[in-house]
């Protein structure tokens, strides 16, 4: 039997797919999504039912109605009742029958009358239930009260003591106790600090971090009235080269690709597009692993994820890792199987291995829409942005246009002619030249804004980017950015989000980069560092190159990122590093004239790159020469002592015979006696004859004294090696 979807009959009847899906469940007919499938059967009892003038609960009331004004026509009421009667058989197939249906509302009453029992015995219960708890509240109010405290990610025992109100040598001394020895000022993670108010019953609470910008343009929720309809905001992911951008030039007919270093998509860049007078916003995410922190801010503002598979490749690392970061933002995945024009493609496979990570397509009895398509070709390029529209009127997406906007930096940069630039995506409300605003540590009033066609605009609605100028500073990507009452309360909020953040980072620096703790660890070979100053382009940028060199920490180095930041290298910059013994990696940026002349005098090396791997495969190469070498042991030859030689200004001299290899002066040697070890250092003497020698080889004899040994006897075993060093 032939079916049809469910966002066809909508699109059939003109009808929203989700009121068409609540109409079917009112009639019995159960469907999951708009994409589930139906029979012709109920398609025909459906179009029949929505041809008429009313719905099929008040047909037969409609029916009595056209009867009692037009008494005449009982033949054709007697047909309609019939009709009606065989639509609602049909129906009832797929649930109750309908001699049920009739039998309803007896069975409501006696339902009606066992609730209101069970009601009477509930309030009862709830009564005796609520004298227990007042016995149990007295009881409480008798016994002392349990002290709650809040306490942060980190505390100094001072702060600790003062908070259990107790004498700081005391909680040095359980400290002590635990194995902690901490002074007075030093910070302690909360999870000690917890167990540590356990012994003095209190119980300890994390206090909730407050976001300052969060709490000072905090609003009321919006009227529904308010609402309108917004375009959906699309991210597209998936593994590096699966034809991410390609696809995106597909769709806005455009060159992106040549203009990326290597062909790969260094930045977040932010498009729409109209289809059927219908907008959408497209963010297209880098797809190296390096840049995951990129990808998920681009997943954390979105509506719909389209996860871009190659046919000819199948499901990669990047993939997966998209996968998780579009289920953790909670957004909709639609795959798109990219290069089916190959001959190498196979659909069916790339749809085997999603089902691997819960994604079940829906021509496979799942709910994951897939979509083959050719960036080269075109094909399927249309039913992909359908698939987005329907998804998109499934979610219902809003927004209010009457208010002051906020949204999100997507990405940032500083420009030579025109100052701090940043990308943002507006999430509500509506964003107006002059609007003053603040993002993090940046404010301003915004003095242009251009939308992604590069024309200037006045204003930017909901789901809409735009490039904006007119910020102090370069924002950080992924910073909320809100619109304040005036230029005044926007520099006032990003003043008190830089003192916090001056705060913490003084707080972390006492941490992590005390001058002793750091000569210790170096004292003690334990941990080495690799001091990094990263200057970038953008700020996507520098986060990207930040966690991947980081990420190449191991147990003996350990990489640490001292500075990171956007714009040319500059002066400051290699002072820092200078100071810092740090050196300085440039992604897609140069350094100035004054900077290059203070590196040479301070002997900073600096490192320039376009694409990351190179500063990678740098990187690494640098760790390994920090690493301690790794010496394997070298046979190198055997000797036999067959006679005693006694010197008295030398001591005991073995007179040897070398049995294979050879004897050197500067090798390590040791005796062998009865297969034990009995010495191990290096000779003091090698002699052939009266004379000094370097080596001496096989079938030759020699003479051979040990520094600090004497204790030879005929018959040991002289083995000679040398220690080379591996090349990791």
């Amino acid at each position: 039997m032939a079916k049809t979807r469910v966002h066809e009959l909508a699109k059939t009847l003109g009808i929203n797919s989700k009121k068409l899906i609540e109409r079917l469940k009112e009639l019995g007919v159960e469907v999951k999504t708009h994409m589930s499938a139906i029979d012709d059967e109920i398609v025909n009892t459906v179009l029949e039912l929505y041809t008429s003038e009313e719905s099929t609960s008040s047909e037969p009331d409609k029916v009595k109605a056209e009867s009692d004004k037009s008494p005449k026509k009982d033949e054709k009421q007697n047909v309609s009742e019939n009709k009606t009667k065989k639509d609602n058989n049909k129906l009832d197939d797929k649930g109750a029958s309908s001699e049920i249906g009739e039998e309803k509302p007896a069975q409501q009453g006696l339902t009606e009358g066992k609730k209101k029992n069970k009601k009477g015995k509930k309030n009862k219960n709830k009564f005796e239930k609520s004298e227990k708890e007042v016995a149990d509240i007295n009881k409480l109010e008798e016994q002392d009260d349990i002290k709650t405290i809040q306490l942060g990610k980190t505390v100094t025992v001072k702060e600790l003591a003062e908070k259990l109100e107790k004498n700081t040598s005391e909680i040095m001394t359980r400290l002590m106790k635990s194995g902690i020895m901490a002074s007075i000022n030093q910070e302690i993670e909360y999870a000690i600090a917890a167990a540590l108010c356990e012994d003095f019953d209190v119980i300890a609470e994390q206090a909730q971090e407050i976001d300052l910008l969060e709490e000072a343009f905090k609003e009321e929720e919006d009227n529904e009235e308010d609402m309108v309809e917004r375009p959906p905001i699309v991210v597209v992911m998936g593994h590096v080269d699966h034809g991410k951008t390609s696809l995106l030039d597909a769709i806005r007919h455009s060159s992106v690709t040549a203009k990326e270093a290597g062909g790969i998509t260094q930045h977040i860049g932010a498009y729409t597009v109209s289809i059927d007078k219908k907008t959408i916003t497209f963010l297209d995410t880098p797809g190296h692993e390096a840049f995951t922190a990129m990808r998920m801010r681009g997943a954390q503002v979105t509506d719909i994820a389209i996860l871009v598979v190659a046919a000819d490749d199948g499901v990669m690392p990047q993939t997966i890792e998209a996968i998780n970061h579009a289920k953790a933002a909670n957004v909709d995945i639609i795959v798109a199987i990219n290069k089916i024009d190959k001959e190498s493609a196979n659909v069916d496979r790339v749809k085997q291995e999603l089902t691997e990570y819960g994604l079940l397509a829906e021509d496979w009895g799942g709910d994951t829409i897939c979509v083959p398509v050719s960036a080269v070709s075109k094909e399927g390029i249309e039913q992909l942005l359908e698939m987005i529209l329907l998804v998109s009127e499934m979610k219902e997406l809003k927004a209010n246009p009457n208010k002051r906007a906020r949204g999100t930096i997507i990405e940032a940069q500083l420009d030579k002619g025109r100052g701090p630039v940043a990308t943002v995506l507006v999430q509500n409300g509506t964003l107006k030249v002059g609007d003053p605003i603040v993002a993090g540590c940046a404010y301003g009033r915004i003095r242009a804004m251009m939308n992604d066609k590069g024309h200037k605009v006045k204003k930017a609605g909901a789901s809409m980017p735009v490039e904006i100028l007119g910020l102090s500073e370069v924002p950080t990507s992924g910073d909320m950015f809100y619109v304040a009452d005036n230029e005044k309360q926007a520099r006032q909020a990003a003043e008190s989000v830089v003192a916090k953040g001056r705060v913490d980072m003084l707080k972390e620096t006492h941490q992590k980069v005390s001058l002793d703790d750091l000569f210790t660890q170096i004292q003690s070979g334990n941990v080495k560092e690799l001091n990094i100053v990263i200057k970038a382009d953008v700020h996507g940028s520098v986060e990207a190159v930040r966690a991947s060199l980081e990420k190449l920490s191991n147990d003996e180095v350990r990489i640490n990122t001292i500075h990171g930041g956007v714009g040319a290298i500059t002066e400051s910059d290699v002072m820092l590093a200078s100071a810092s013994n740090a050196i300085i990696i440039g992604f897609n940026v140069r350094p100035e004239a004054s900077a290059k002349s203070v590196a040479e005098d301070q002997d900073v090396d600096i490192r320039l790159y376009r694409v990351i791997y190179n500063a990678i495969e740098d990187i690494t190469a640098a760790m390994k020469g920090m690493l301690d070498p790794v010496y394997e042991e070298k046979i190198i030859g055997h000797a036999e002592i067959r006679q005693i030689i006694k010197i008295s200004s030398v001591g005991s001299v073995g007179g040897s015979y070398v049995t294979d290899g050879k004897l050197m002066r500067n090798s390590k040697v040791r005796i062998i006696r009865d297969g034990k070890v009995v010495y191990e250092g290096e000779p003091a003497t090698l002699r052939r004859f009266k004379d000094d020698v370097k080596e001496v080889s096989s079938g030759y004899e020699c003479g051979i004294s040990f520094s600090r040994f004497n204790d030879i006897k005929e018959g040991d075993i002289i083995e000679a090696f040398t220690m080379e060093e591996i090349k990791r």
